[in-house]
């Protein structure tokens, strides 16, 4: 059985290496950059020559687009930031070999901010489904939030994916807020969704609650708090947004 792995990525020289070293033992690796600005290019051309530069057309459109250009029997959809732990390796290599192989599988993905391995906080064991047969599998969703549809069975792995998101500084997490919470406030929009000034008030401080004390986010230490913080912070900003799209609507 045969792999490939498809990365998309944009403005990621500070992470685009450590990724591509992780995905070396792969038959094929595609790249699909978005006219990065910086060396991203220039450092994913030492490790394939399947790189292709495309303007944005969003995450599901980017992502089936590095599907249509893979030929391996199986395909690891990954992330710059992320990074295939030596154990995943070993485990896909054994399991896609398998003749009782799933069509798909999830694995749980540990990420690395403020400094440390985040164990709780809602950010573990965050199990993703990014392995799947070529042939069964595509992307779906809307501006964020995309998934993997696979028309087949799914299974488990073990291997952490390794994530080492906003740059593990809390002025690239805010800055990814912004952006995302755009994106979100625009499918609430379009769902037909309208602001509620009662949402806004309650929906932030319990969504601090959930993440630091529900999902234990408070054995992560300051992180954990941090955590929690922006992500209440991320659910107020989702629902202003909300209201200045009915403003200019």
């Amino acid at each position: 059985m045969t792999i490939s792995i498809c990365i998309i990525c944009f403005d990621e020289e500070a992470n685009i290496r450590r990724c591509l070293e992780s995905s070396k033992w792969a038959d094929e690796i595609i790249v699909v950059d978005s006219m990065s600005q910086d060396r991203t290019v220039e450092i994913a051309r030492e490790f394939t020559d399947k790189v292709y530069q495309r303007a944005w057309p969003g995450y599901v459109e980017q992502k089936n687009f590095a599907l249509s250009r893979a030929k391996g029997d199986w395909v690891l959809s990954i992330d710059a930031d992320e990074e295939i732990s030596q154990g995943l390796q070993d485990e896909i290599r054994e399991e896609i070999e398998k003749e009782d192989a799933k069509d798909g599988y999830r694995m749980p993905r540990l990420s690395f901010y403020q400094g440390r391995w985040i164990k709780h906080s809602g950010f573990y064991p965050d199990r993703q489904l990014r392995l799947f047969r070529r042939n069964r599998g595509y992307w779906i969703g809307k501006r964020v939030h995309e998934r993997v549809d696979v028309n087949g069975g799914t299974g488990l792995l073990k291997g952490d994916l390794l994530h080492y998101p906003y740059r593990g500084i809390i002025s690239r997490q805010i800055w990814t807020v912004d952006k995302f919470t755009d994106l979100l406030a625009e499918d609430m929009y379009e769902e037909g969704k309208r602001f509620n000034p009662l949402l806004l008030l309650l929906r932030p401080p319990l969504k601090f609650i959930e993440v630091y004390f529900l999902k234990l986010g408070l054995l992560d230490g300051l992180a954990g708090f941090i955590i929690a913080v922006t992500s209440a912070y991320a659910m107020f900003v989702r629902y202003v947004k909300l209201r200045e799209l009915e403003n200019r609507g």
